[in-house]
């Protein structure tokens, strides 16, 4: 019983970032937080609905506070991709204003190689980007 629980927890979790994606697509920014607010009630151990706010307060253009839910996620499972992307996305000076909704929206491993290391002949690694 208790796993068919956590699927279903999972599963409303899944609705509840694509309702959150399509809200946001069409600035429905009210209806939007009232659908994380209420998640955020019935899921507080789970790490999607303070990425989803993140997500949502960036794009009301409230970044210190969404920089706040997005680490609160992380807190919450240092392993969801989602807000690792969002950290990397919104952390930096030159933001790509590409967020992660939910797992679907990260990059893979063969996406996210754009660096790889070399080791000069005193055997320190240097970060090298790839062309």
């Amino acid at each position: 019983m208790k796993k068919q629980y956590l699927s279903e927890n999972k599963k409303n979790l899944n609705i509840l970032c694509v309702k959150v994606r399509e809200l946001i697509a069409i600035q429905e920014y009210q209806k939007c937080e009232d659908l994380i607010l209420h998640a955020m009630e019935n899921y507080p151990h789970e790490p999607e609905p303070h990425n989803l706010l993140g997500i949502l307060l960036e794009k009301k253009g409230e970044h210190l506070l969404a920089m706040k839910h997005f680490r609160a996620s992380l807190a919450l499972d240092p392993t969801y991709l989602p807000v690792q992307q969002n950290l990397k996305c919104y952390g930096t000076f030159f933001s790509s204003g590409y967020c992660a909704y939910d797992e679907s929206d990260c990059p893979t491993e063969e996406e996210n190689n754009n660096y790889k290391v070399e080791y000069d002949m005193h055997g320190i690694g240097h970060v090298i980007r790839r062309n």
